[in-house]
């Protein structure tokens, strides 16, 4: 059997595969049809003689032997861009291409405070931004598709390693004539109703929002009360449909909203989330990892609260 049987490409559609359990969501990672990442890995597995996935109906899973040779693949990709890396590699840091990621509810908040500093610190790197959900940029970071993923912990994965970055509190955002604009300072438990507007699964926010506003008497159609992204909520909110609570970095002063929305912040303690820089265990791009950890945290803004992670 020849190696030139096998291609880079054709590892990143199997790993691809093996971390969406779905061809679908695969194709979408990888940029390409599914019927093409789909008649790759027949091609591949006809090769290999070895059934990789096992095809159900509603997922896919590898075979007892393909999770060996998934495993491979991840091993084989990831000394292909060691090798890119230390062919790339300058004495400079933080020079040429970096992929960077972030959540979509700290993208468009963090980005205006750190870009311009980075870049006039580094003027010779290269930054590649994307955005999305945790677990879609999870699997790119697993896969060797970005370098580098700013969320909020924790992140699932084995052999990804973190920095904290800084803590973010929450706020509670309310239409200006609600109930709960007349307490100054709030505490969890005065968060309760069924006017709590929540995101679509797949935030991490919309997990963190349930977990202090626990209210088993919401009612199935609270439930319903979903927003695809920050922008919306904030809309939602300003047209009195009900309250939720956003991270510091997204309060906005927009006069649009003067008017109609009310902040109100909690009295002690409050809750909020840890926002740390994520990448692979054993990068090549440790020592730029600790160099954009440390820029990030002089970049930000008063209103978040820098740790100490060592960067």
């Amino acid at each position: 059997m020849l190696l030139a049987g096998i291609s880079f490409r054709d590892l990143e559609y199997v790993v691809a595969v093996a971390e969406h359990q779905h061809f679908g969501r695969a194709a979408q990672a990888c940029t390409v049809s599914q019927p093409t990442l789909s008649g790759q890995i027949r091609k591949l597995e006809d090769y290999l003689q070895v059934e990789i996935f096992e095809r159900g109906s509603r997922q896919v899973r590898p075979t007892r032997r393909g999770a060996e040779i998934v495993a491979q693949a991840r091993t084989v990709l990831a000394e292909g861009r060691r090798l890119c890396a230390l062919a790339a590699r300058t004495d400079a840091p933080l020079t040429g291409a970096l992929r960077l990621g972030a959540i979509a509810t700290l993208g468009p908040y963090l980005f205006p405070h750190l870009l311009r500093p980075l870049t006039a610190a580094f003027p010779q790197l290269r930054l590649v931004i994307s955005e999305g959900l945790t677990r879609e940029l999870t699997a790119l970071l697993l896969a060797g598709r970005i370098d580098a993923l700013l969320a909020a912990t924790p992140v699932a994965g084995a052999g990804i390693a973190q920095i904290p970055l800084f803590f973010e509190p929450f706020v509670v955002t309310l239409p200006a004539d609600h109930a709960l604009c007349d307490t100054d300072t709030l505490t969890p438990g005065h968060l309760a109703g069924d006017d709590l507007i929540l995101l679509q699964d797949g935030h991490c926010l919309r997990d963190q929002a349930l977990e202090i506003c626990p209210d088993p008497a919401r009612t199935a159609a609270a439930a319903e009360l979903q927003a695809s992204s920050i922008e919306t909520l904030r809309h939602m909110i300003a047209s009195g449909i009900g309250y939720s609570l956003l991270p510091t970095l997204s309060v906005t002063d927009d006069p649009r909203f003067a008017a109609l929305l009310t902040y109100r912040r909690f009295a002690a303690d409050p809750p909020g989330r840890t926002i740390a820089l994520f990448y692979r265990d054993g990068s090549e791009r440790h020592a730029d990892m600790r160099l954009l950890a440390a820029q990030i945290r002089k970049s930000l803004p008063g209103s978040v609260q820098a740790l100490d992670g060592g960067g």
